[in-house]
């Protein structure tokens, strides 16, 4: 039978079908009226006389058709209800589209790359421990973070749709890659390795005692009796210069064994400076645990391995990898210069050949100018030992000074110290 195409089955429509009555026209279009665009605009609510207006659905209606959003709603409904068993150009456009935005090309990697990386590094950092011991939030997670940036910036740049449905759900794909990545290094970390959960060093407070920070962190114990830990090197003149601090703290809670004496490094700032080595130390105590991580090659630049998992863990998230670093019971922490090698300069090996000998024996009788260059600080670890040992009162104080035999002086000073840390 003869007749006209369906206008509706063709998105070049040309309508010229009457209205309500069948006898008034509905409206034209001389263009492609993008259908899609229609959709979009209704779901966000629009009426069909802004849709009508949109420069981008392309409708152009008859003169005599009335309104143009009256017609373009018949237009709708017919296309709608008449359907087509065969896809519209636009259609499979928007096919060709999508399979090309789920290819993997430089923006959807960026898509991924970014939302990994940021979730990494937020965890990272909030958790330096045991996530950063992986890959430390800073500075490797935020350099790749950087890169990954730069990508997803240059390729939003050249690309001609920047985000769709396919790029919407490589986002949250990456971010839940991210969070089940870091909560399977941290299961593993914590049930396997036994590492540690610490918060950033944001989080510590600052503490009496120069250079001293504290947190809530668990205890750092090894059976039982909380632990000192130290990490240094001994061509370092502040590492040189505080072994007598970390030394005489210790010997006041038991016996020390396997030290031997030298000085630090003769190409260094304040060279020479004298040293009880701390390397082999062996503590024997009823109250307290020492682990140590000190270099003794004597080499310029070289810093000793971390071992174990606590260690790494603490020395990774507070020590921003200066030393000499020291921790009391997995809770005070002191970064940095211990005392002055200044104070200790009268026994450098070039102005004395003794040197060592002379600062070993004034700390060791609590006498003479080594000694008033080493106390303070001395006197700082002890009360920190004593907090971990929960003697926070001055009869607690003076009941490990009555156990370990603590001079006059000795005890008057760590019950002073004590009473300032909150």
């Amino acid at each position: 039978m003869g007749g006209r195409p369906n206008p509706i089955r063709t998105p070049w429509v040309k309508v010229a079908q009457g209205g309500k009555d069948g006898k008034g026209p509905v409206g034209s279009v001389g263009r492609m009226v993008d259908w899609d665009r229609v959709e979009q605009l209704r779901s966000k609510g629009w009426d069909w006389d802004e849709i009508a207006e949109d420069p981008k659905v392309a409708f152009q209606a008859d003169s005599g058709s009335g309104e143009p959003g009256r017609a373009l709603r018949v237009l709708y409904h017919r296309r709608r209800s008449k359907g087509t068993s065969k896809a519209s150009p636009d259609k499979k456009g928007k096919q060709n589209v999508d399979a090309t935005e789920s290819r993997w090309t430089l923006l959807r990697v960026g898509y991924v790359l970014v939302p990994v990386l940021a979730v990494w590094f937020a965890v990272a950092y909030l958790a330096p421990s045991p996530v950063g011991l992986v890959l430390p939030a800073i500075p490797y997670v935020a350099l790749g973070l950087a890169v990954a940036a730069f990508i997803l910036i240059y390729s939003l740049l050249r690309a001609e749709r920047r985000w769709t449905k396919v790029y919407r759900n490589t986002v949250i794909g990456a971010i839940v890659l991210g969070l089940v990545f870091t909560g399977v290094v941290t299961l593993a970390g914590n049930l396997i390795f036994g590492c540690p959960y610490l918060p950033p060093a944001s989080a510590l407070s600052s503490q009496p005692g120069p250079g001293w920070i504290y947190g809530s962190m668990t205890p750092w114990q090894d059976g039982g009796k909380p632990v000192v830990y130290f990490y240094g090197s001994t061509w370092c003149p502040f590492c040189s210069a505080g072994s007598w601090t970390i030394w005489k703290a210790l010997s006041e809670f038991g016996t020390v064994s396997g030290t031997q004496l030298t000085y630090s490094s003769p190409s260094d700032v304040y060279a020479e400076t004298p040293e009880i080595v701390l390397a082999n130390a062996q503590v024997t105590s009823s109250s307290i645990s020492f682990q140590v991580n000190e270099d003794s090659s004597g080499v310029r630049g070289t810093f000793p391995p971390t071992i174990g998992c606590y260690a790494a863990a603490y020395f990774g998230a507070y020590a921003g990898g200066g030393i000499p670093f020291l921790v009391v019971n997995g809770r005070a922490v002191h970064v940095g210069a211990l005392i002055n090698p200044a104070g200790l300069g009268p026994y450098t090996l070039s102005n004395s050949s003794t040197g060592n000998s002379a600062v070993f024996h004034q700390v060791q009788s609590e006498n003479g100018t080594a000694w008033n260059a080493v106390s303070g600080q001395s006197y700082w670890i002890m009360a920190y030992i004593a907090k971990a040992l929960g003697a926070t009162s001055a009869p607690a104080v003076a009941a490990l000074a009555k156990e370990y035999s603590w001079s006059p002086s000795t005890t008057t000073a760590v019950t002073n110290y004590v009473a300032q840390i909150s």
